[in-house]
């Protein structure tokens, strides 16, 4: 079979918000760039960000950008690197303008400045109010983003290829990356994708939970392509669970309910953030307010017949409230849960939402990896931006309306670098023949027949294995007992055989293939967690309960190479401003 090939400047693999804003950039400065989608980029998991961006615009309250700054750090619970914090801060107010008139239609204030709500973590310094600090459209804000950036590019000529998997990236002998293997889902052709830089974009990979906000697409694709490239993953042990998924389904409750008055009560219709916040009770940070609802329903004080869940109340506000600020809220909740919010309050319980960790890069987006002795070594023509990526803004926690923002700061900074890259490095480096072999062989391992483990039932086990020892609450003995379970199934691997061979929109070779990088990034999860003997942020061990800044302000490295975990010390020094020292946070 004669393998397809094509030229490209730079190639862009994942059409959500940061791969879009890289893409943007690049096709401005008249670059040839294509970007890879296995879905319509429109429907790619930005689309489904609710609540807002956060920007020190100071619209509805006073704020700057070195408060933004603060929050951010506290609510990384200090192990976020305040250089990287510190940029994103001061680039999240020109990063929001140069979207607003890219035509993203925010909702206004009275005066047509751009509406700001309150969210989770933003600081309570302004005369006693909580900081307004979330850029909102509506309660479908990545919509209107997403869409808006997809618009922009289509101007712009980027070549898209829409409904394409990703296989693999392809390096050379030096390890420089040039280019990626993909997979047209339609034909089940192979394509290979020359380029002279590659940024990942590909998002996050809640799909190895079994109860998520993610889509089915998030399968962590670009961490596991990074693993087998010998790029370690950082900080996996931290996994968000955002506090207000609908009960039992997963589907996700945006923060901005709770920014617009919302509350959580108990079955005793108690306001129980009281309790475990007194300051900022339901907008404490998501770690907070997720261990919380766990701890009422673990004590016996949970909502419904089975006590599972606590509930969320908006009927005070009113109808046109609801209506005009959360009109798809109202939907969803109509939807999966049967209850229209504008009379009866919402069942909630935490979902697996957001990893803190990925793929280690610098703020420019450029990935890098630790050398033994001196400083870390930058992967030639390989970047990596978005949810797939930790340049470490987020540390231990991620506040809401920062997911947007990295996505959009850092695809922005990755585009803006690559041009400057591609100044200095012109042409394209030969292609590596048996490099191109060996990633060919991922994709015809699965042309073996005969009978073995089906992919649906081998998923399904994982994704309990992860949801059972990886959860809201982790000790050593769940912890390691999970390593082993992911063991066993990295080798049932091997037995896994597809009874459909056929080429056309054969989706089953993709939840293979989807399947291979959830295990490995699961394994990056799991071990990395067991390995953390103490409480930071959203990882919360009952057994090690305090946060030890002594042995552990520092980032894991997981390495797919013998499973093997290093560290590496947390960058605590800004660019321009003093240092935050760690302190405890309380909210």
């Amino acid at each position: 079979m004669t393998l397809v090939r094509r030229h490209f400047d730079a190639l862009i693999i994942g059409a959500g918000g940061a791969g879009l804003n890289a893409a943007l950039q690049l096709a401005n400065a008249n670059l040839r760039v294509a970007v890879v989608s296995k879905v319509f980029p429109t429907r790619s998991h930005t689309v489904a960000a609710q609540g807002g961006v956060n920007a020190a615009l100071a619209n509805v309250l006073p704020d700057n950008w070195h408060w933004h700054m603060f929050d951010t750090v506290k609510g990384s619970d200090y192990l976020g690197d305040q250089d990287a914090i510190e940029f994103m801060c001061r680039e999240a107010i020109p990063t929001v303008y140069e979207l607003e008139h890219n035509g993203v239609p925010f909702s206004r204030l009275d005066n047509g400045r751009i509406y700001q709500r309150a969210f989770g973590g933003q600081s309570q310094n302004f005369g006693g109010a909580q900081a307004a600090r979330t850029c909102a459209a509506a309660d479908r804000t990545g919509h209107a983003i997403l869409h808006t950036l997809y618009q922009q590019n289509i101007r712009a000529r980027t070549h898209f290829f829409d409904e394409y998997f990703a296989v693999d990236l392809i390096a050379d002998d030096e390890g420089a990356i040039l280019g990626a293997l993909v997979l047209e889902i339609e034909t089940g052709e192979p394509l290979l994708i020359e380029s002279k830089t590659t940024l990942l974009a590909t998002g996050g990979c809640g799909q190895v939970f079994r109860t998520t906000s993610n889509a089915h697409i998030n399968t962590g694709d670009g961490m596991a392509m990074a693993l087998r490239a010998g790029v370690p993953l950082m900080d996996m042990e931290f996994f968000q669970f955002h506090p207000t998924g609908i009960a039992g389904k997963g589907m996700l409750i945006t923060e901005g309910v709770r920014g617009e008055g919302g509350y959580l009560v108990n079955k005793d219709g108690e306001r129980f953030m009281e309790r475990y916040a007194p300051n900022a009770k339901d907008l404490a940070s998501r770690d907070v307010v997720s261990r919380a609802i766990v701890t009422e329903v673990k004590e016996g004080r949970g909502c419904g017949p089975e006590g599972d869940h606590v509930m969320l109340k908006v009927d005070h506000l009113g109808e046109e409230i609801v209506s005009k600020r959360l009109p798809g809220i109202r939907e969803s909740s109509q939807i999966f849960a049967g209850v229209d919010p504008v009379v009866e309050p919402i069942p909630v319980f935490p979902t697996a939402h957001y990893v803190m960790g990925g793929i280690p890069t610098n703020r420019y987006g450029r990935v890098v990896v630790p050398v033994q002795h001196g400083p870390e070594e930058v992967i030639p023509g390989l970047y990596a931006a978005g949810e797939c990526a930790c340049v470490s803004v987020h540390g231990a926690n991620r506040l809401g309306g920062n997911s947007l923002l990295d996505i959009l700061v850092f695809g922005r900074a990755a585009g803006q670098d690559i041009i400057e890259f591609l100044k200095e490095n012109p042409n394209h480096r030969p292609m590596d023949e048996a490099a191109v072999e060996k990633v060919m062989s991922r994709l015809t391992r699965w042309e073996e027949k005969g009978e073995g483990i089906s992919v649906q039932d081998l998923r399904a086990e994982f994704r309990k294995v992860m949801e059972d020892h990886a959860g809201v609450f982790r000790t050593d003995e769940i912890m390691a007992e999970g390593v082993e379970k992911v063991k066993e199934i990295r080798e049932k691997l091997k037995d896994l055989r597809l009874q459909d061979q056929s080429s056309v929109f054969n989706t089953a070779r993709v939840e293979a293939l989807e399947l291979e990088n959830l295990v490995d990034i699961g394994m990056s999860i799991v071990l990395s967690a067991l390995n953390r003997q103490e409480s930071r942020g959203a990882h919360s061990r009952p057994d090690y309960p305090d946060r030890d800044d002594k042995n552990w302000m520092k980032h894991s490295l997981y390495f797919y190479e013998e499973d093997r975990v290093e560290y590496k010390p947390v960058r605590t020094k800004p660019l321009f401003v003093e240092t935050f020292p760690p302190k405890e946070r309380v909210y």
